[in-house]
């Protein structure tokens, strides 16, 4: 789901057996639990990513010191569940011009400068991942392309991490992550990519070799995202986003990737033709 670290590296220390079971055991529970809500359909879809961008905000004002409560967090919320809504109901430009007053108000509430300016940052990520991961799945091609996304996140996040113990090697950025190496991101981008192709042909999807590279793009694209929230919390000086999670730590931990790719996703069909809508509609999948 994102955000694993790309192995461990020479001399790195290794997880305890119990936090690396209690990883495995959590994704054979939750994994199949969130294919099954993508498949079963828009509306519960659509609460599913309502909650995960809701629990994506509540973290990152945490992660940032902002206050559990009051003012600040009440219109983050509320901006984040206004904008679903308004997304769900095919009103994508409402839902961005209402955003963008949103986002003007959070930074005034949170007393402007710097704090304003992270706590706006913290909405647009969440309501933009919203966003994005509403709008792929929509179309004739909406629930294939949910799956192939999804596949080819979690196997890179999956691959990198196993690769990354196996094989260490020089860091991949070690100011950021200490613990991502080069074999890894490599070894998540060839797996997480077949993967996705993989997907592509188990819906019988044609022009494999287009999904093929996309799959490529965005295997890249999500560990990028995994780095950027790495970047954020050490530049708060914290390890995980949260705990919900057993042994995965917090929500944007685990979706840090995959909300990148899906934000990328979205961005790369509106610019080759596909609309606000229904974006996938313009990379000519088929």
């Amino acid at each position: 789901m994102g955000g694993t670290d790309t192995g461990s590296g020479d001399g790195a220390p290794r997880r305890p057996a119990s936090d690396l079971r209690a990883r495995v055991l959590s994704a054979l529970v939750l994994g199949p639990l969130v294919l099954a809500v993508v498949w079963w359909g828009e509306e519960p879809y659509t609460v599913l990513i309502a909650f995960g961008g809701l629990v994506i905000l509540r973290e990152w004002l945490l992660i940032i010191g902002a206050p559990k409560t009051g003012l600040v967090p009440l219109l983050g919320y509320a901006s984040v569940l206004a904008f679903t809504i308004l997304v769900h109901l095919s009103y994508e430009l409402a839902a961005l011009a209402g955003l963008a007053g949103a986002t003007a108000a959070l930074y005034a509430a949170a007393g402007g400068a710097r704090p304003g300016r992270w706590a706006a940052e913290g909405l647009l990520y969440a309501t933009l991942s919203v966003g994005a991961l509403l709008v792929v799945r929509r179309g004739e091609i909406g629930e294939a392309f949910s799956f192939f996304l999804i596949a080819t996140v979690w196997v890179t996040d999956i691959a990198a991490y196993f690769v990354g113990r196996r094989f260490g090697g020089p860091k991949l950025w070690s100011r950021i992550s200490p613990k991502k190496t080069w074999s890894g991101a490599i070894g998540g981008l060839v797996a997480g990519a077949l993967a996705g192709v993989g997907a592509a042909a188990f819906y019988g999807r044609e022009g494999l070799l287009v999904w093929f590279g996309l799959a490529i793009v965005l295997s890249v694209v999500s560990q990028i995202g995994d780095l950027a929230e790495s970047a954020v919390k050490r530049r708060f000086g914290v390890k995980d986003s949260g705990a919900l999670i057993p042994g995965h730590g917090g929500m944007m931990d685990r979706v840090d990737g995959l909300v990148a790719a899906s934000v990328a996703a979205a961005l790369m069909g509106l610019l080759l033709g596909g609309t606000l809508h229904e974006p996938v509609s313009g990379l000519g999948l088929g």
